[in-house]
């Protein structure tokens, strides 16, 4: 079996462990070799003849998966979110005092707190306010 994390669920399933690389993807439909598939110049081309694909699935199944909309991975990590928390709770937007405070563990500077706070405003704008209103209140 492939033990590559970068190959899809779909190629893992039709994967042979018995044929070659080349031949498991050409049996797919798709390239072992991008040189040879799409030549640079034109009178490099291989042969003129469309091959024959034996699991034409593998193509379907990836097609639909790329055609799906991408899920938003990109955050801020629960650590980030605890340390912002803390450090506006604490000080609000004093940034100095926020770069002296002993939970700094990674010794950041006041400008990358306050772009870290940011980051923060941007993906959690109701947190953030919830957390303005309420050192005020206090």
């Amino acid at each position: 079996m492939i033990s590559c994390l970068n190959f899809s669920e779909e190629i893992r399933k039709a994967w042979d462990d018995s044929r070659s690389v080349a031949t498991n993807l050409a049996e797919m439909g798709l390239a072992a070799d991008p040189n040879k598939t799409l030549p640079i110049r034109e009178d490099a081309g291989t042969s003129t003849g469309e091959k024959f694909v034996r699991k034409p699935y593998v193509l379907k199944e990836l097609k639909a998966s790329a055609s799906l909309p991408s899920k938003r991975t990109m955050g801020i990590s629960s650590d980030m979110v605890f340390y912002v928390r803390h450090m506006v709770e604490n000080y609000g937007e004093d940034y100095k005092a926020m770069a002296r405070d002993e939970q700094n563990y990674y010794q950041d500077t006041p400008k990358q707190i306050q772009r870290k706070v940011t980051l923060y405003r941007r993906h959690h704008p109701s947190d953030y306010q919830a957390l303005i209103t309420s050192r005020t209140k206090q």
